[in-house]
Parts: C-alpha cells; structure tokens; sequence
C-alpha cells in the first residue's frame, strides 16, 4: 500500500479512517519522534506527578484519621508541585502539538515520505515558543466561549483547533492563521466539527483505558487489607501509566490536520493541483490523482 497522501479531500469517515491509517503507516517514526523531542517534558511531569500524587495521598490519609480538616487538607493539595505538574503538562502537550505537526508537515515536503527526528527537530525549535503562547491563547478563547453560555465555545473549538495547524502547516502568523481558521469552515462547520469530536473521544478514551490496570490495584487494596502497604507503589504505577498515555495526544493533532487539508482541498484544490503538477513532471508521488 502506497503511503498516505495527505492533501486530499475527504468525507466524514475518511477522515477519521486515514487518521489510524497515517498513525499504523507510520508507527515507528512517529513513536521515534515521540521519544525523541517529547521525552523530557514527559519524564519531567512524571517525576513532578508522582510527588504530587503521593503528598495528595498522605493529606487524604490524615483526613481519614481525623487528623486535619477539609480546609487544610484542600491548602495541602495546592503546592508547589502542584504547580510543576501544570506547567509541565502545558509543556509536554506543547511538544506533541508541535512536534507532530513538524512531522506532518516534513512528510509532505519529503512526499509522502517519513522524517527523521533530527529534521523534525529543526521544525520543532523554529516553532516550539510560537505554538506554545499561540496554543495557550486559543484555549483561553475556548474557555471564556464556554463560560458564556457554553455555546461560543463549541463553535469556536472546531477554528481553535484549525489555528495552530495552519501556524505550522502554511508557515504564518497567528492573526492569518486566526482569520483564516473561520474562512476555511465556511459551510464546513458541521461536518468538521464532528470529525473532531470523534476523534477527540476515541483518543480520550486511550487514554482513560491506560489509568484502568491502576484503578484496579487501589480497588483491591482498599478490599485486601494486604494491599494496602502497596499503595504508594500503585500511585507511582498511575502516575507512569497516565504520562505514558501522552502519546495518544497524537491521534487528535493528525485528526485535526486531516480536516484542515480537507478544508482546503473543497475551497481550493491546492492538493489535487500539486499533483497535476507532479503528473506533468513525471514524478513517483503524484499518486492519489485518479481519486479525484
């Protein structure tokens, strides 16, 4: 089977059908790259998750003793770890945003073709600070859209999630990017949207289905007395699983850009033209023109 190629138009399953063929064509690479510009700010959060999890722990255990009361239970749980697991989650969800969308965008400049880590890495400096404040941004604008009314943040999501794709994807700024988000969903809001939420949740469920093995282990040690002086271990086993479980932080990025090249294609057939192009110049990865 030929690698995926990705400017294309496509209908509603296409779209989340062709996100799982890109990720099992890909595989090795992306797991490769994962490890690579992701890993530090994984094992960072890790080791500030454990400490956390396990002072969370200690502050409920002298609650149930009658030791402390809820007010100061509730001031122990806010430390300064606490806040390092913030700012490292907002860092490593960062990093696969903007790494993966290097990947992608790599891929298409190689044609069709899987990047190395160390050129995914030059994309990954260029852009890693612009996406970081640009990200943070557009889920403030998400945020205060749910806020009021709920309404405003559902329609914003689908151009929110768009923005920091075409950032990296079309190489611009976040006030083209910003406008151009809203332009590209013109009539196209619906079928988008739904992809995303489709997406969203299958990769939300990955992720709830790696913190089951551990919620497993504290139920039956809260039912086998034995059990229970292996609690620390089970909070440190949660903590590795739930930052392992980052990776299917890929699924929606890949998702996301596959919509954002299905937009484009519909308005614009950039994609369909690069391979007209292609097809006159004789070249191998002109593929996919039949399709159209």
């Amino acid at each position: 089977m030929p690698n995926l190629e990705l400017k294309k138009a496509r209908e509603f399953g296409e779209i989340i059908n062709d996100t799982f063929l890109f990720i099992r064509q890909n595989f090795r690479p992306l797991l490769k790259m994962f490890a690579y510009l992701c890993g530090f700010f994984i094992l960072t959060g890790m080791v500030a998750g454990i400490m956390q999890q396990l002072e969370m722990d200690i502050a409920l255990n002298h609650l149930k003793q009658s030791k402390g009361s809820w007010q100061a239970t509730m001031a122990t749980l806010f430390t300064f770890n606490y806040l390092l697991v913030v700012v490292f989650s907002i860092f490593s969800s960062a990093a696969i945003l903007v790494s993966t969308l290097s990947y992608i965008a790599l891929y298409i400049q190689k044609g069709n073709v899987a990047p190395s880590p160390e050129e995914v890495w030059g994309y990954f400096k260029y852009y890693y600070f612009r996406l970081f404040l640009s990200n943070i941004i557009a889920i403030l604008f998400i945020s205060l859209g749910f806020l009021f009314c709920l309404l405003p943040g559902i329609y914003l999501f689908p151009a929110m999630s768009l923005l920091v794709s075409i950032m990296v994807l079309e190489n611009t700024n976040f006030q083209y990017a910003f406008s151009r988000s809203f332009k590209l969903l013109k009539n196209q809001w619906w079928v988008t949207a739904g992809a995303m939420f489709i997406i969203w949740v299958i990769a939300y469920a990955c992720m709830s289905f790696a913190a089951i093995p551990t919620l497993v282990l504290k139920m039956g040690g809260a039912f086998f007395p034995g059990l229970e002086g292996w609690s620390k271990m089970f909070t440190i086993i949660g903590v590795v699983l739930q930052y392992l479980s980052y990776v299917f932080m890929v699924i929606p990025v890949i998702g996301v850009s596959l919509c954002y090249f299905n937009l484009v294609e519909v308005q614009e057939s950039t994609g369909l033209m690069d391979r007209i192009n292609q097809f006159g110049e004789g070249k191998d990865h002109a593929q996919g023109l039949e399709e159209y």
